[in-house]
């Protein structure tokens, strides 16, 4: 019936019903009122759909003479050369049509070098490459908001091949790893995010100081805040574009998710993630990353809900304040290397200057034109480099 329909051509209707007509050369025009219009049109109509293919060339033959529009109520259809492509046919479904087909195409992506690990009452998703034996001691890798471990695959790949043995776990309520609602288990507060940290440790059996790599926003800056607080358990410290002075912009997703209701809004967008990477590098991600970014917030509300209180716990101001004063010279005399994209469209060169600033014999820059706010997913070659030279 569906292909029957669709194949009928807009010469197959009669011409408009006007709204008079004349019965013979002595009578007066009459009009016909919304009743009759009606009459007429089915009427019509009944003939144009019971006719033969010769009634279409007899309608064609009429079109010429008046010249006049036909009626076709499939018009809005198949008369307009934008819709006529989003005609499904039966036989050739349109892909990827809900949610459920989506997540069955890309449920299993993302996971390299990952497994889950139980602290507490708490599973965490872990990558490792490398082994406990590795001669060059311990990485572990931190992400930031609200993105996933999935960015350090290719840094832990190629600095496992140079003798390391790294660890990138993905944070209570990103990525793959549980993700509690607020309030039962777990309230997304700083002091909570750095508890869960110190036990995962354990279980990972992580006690020799290690080489911390942080970047990015909230959860990153919570990496930089643990530090300060267990310095002795950090032999050295690499800072990849992360928020570092009380003056560092806060981007706009941020912001939008501490707003009363419209931060419920935003916190369920399946596609921030990828949007918030892409948003903040000079690149677009190709489709198979942007499916492992936004398959935790397709699969489920509750990572949404995570990031929404986790920003809504966060004290931005205080979290920097500590920050920038707690890598001072008068503070801290662990090496520092900060890899910083010059591309990164959040943050300014001038946040990593003024660490150095703070702390000149500790703090060393290595920049990399064309990567953005996530180097290790822009150009996680040279990170590796950047990264050789300073361990």
């Amino acid at each position: 019936m569906a292909s029957s329909l669709l194949s009928l051509r807009a010469s197959s209707f009669p011409s408009t019903p006007t709204t008079t007509t004349t019965h013979s050369s002595n009578s007066k025009p009459r009009k016909l009122g919304l009743l009759g219009i009606a009459r007429r049109i089915r009427r019509r109509d009944f003939l144009a759909f019971s006719s033969t293919s010769s009634s279409s060339d007899t309608a064609g033959e009429e079109q010429n003479k008046d010249d006049k529009p036909r009626f076709n109520p499939f018009g809005f259809v198949t008369d307009n050369p934008s819709s006529r492509t989003a005609i499904q046919l039966p036989q050739s479904p349109a892909e990827d049509g809900n949610v459920g087909q989506m997540l069955y195409r890309i449920e299993d992506k993302g996971r390299e070098y990952g497994s889950y690990v139980r602290s507490g009452k708490l599973r965490w998703f872990v990558r490792e490459t490398g082994s406990a034996n590795s001669r060059r001691g311990t990485i572990l890798f931190l992400h930031g908001a609200p993105t996933q471990s999935f960015s350090y695959r290719e840094v832990m790949s190629q600095m496992s091949s140079s003798g390391y043995h790294c660890f990138a776990p993905d944070w209570i309520g990103f990525g793959f790893s549980d993700k509690p609602q607020p309030g039962y288990g777990f309230n997304y507060t700083e002091d909570e995010f750095h508890s869960a940290l110190e036990k995962l440790l354990e279980v990972l059996n992580i006690t020799s100081p290690f080489i911390l790599v942080v970047q990015g926003f909230l959860v990153g800056s919570y990496g930089l805040t643990w530090a300060l607080k267990n310095s002795e358990k950090v032999s050295k410290l690499v800072i990849l574009n992360s928020p570092l002075t009380v003056s560092s912009p806060l981007p706009g997703l941020f912001k939008k998710l501490r707003i009363p209701l419209f931060g419920e809004f935003t916190c369920q967008n399946a596609i921030e993630a990828e949007r918030f990477i892409e948003g903040g590098s000079p690149y677009v991600l190709k489709n198979e990353k942007a499916d492992v970014y936004r398959l935790p917030y397709l699969s489920s509300g509750a990572p949404g809900f995570a990031l929404l209180e986790a920003a809504k716990k966060a004290n931005f101001g205080d979290i920097l304040g500590r920050i920038s004063s707690g890598f001072s010279s008068s503070s801290w005399d662990k090496p520092i290397l900060l890899v910083w994209g010059l591309s990164d469209k959040y943050l300014p060169l001038s946040d990593a200057e003024a660490l150095q600033k703070g702390n000149p014999d500790a703090v060393q820059i290595n920049q990399i034109e064309g990567a953005g706010h996530m180097p290790q997913e822009d150009w996680p070659e040279k990170v590796v480099e950047a990264l050789r030279k300073f361990l």
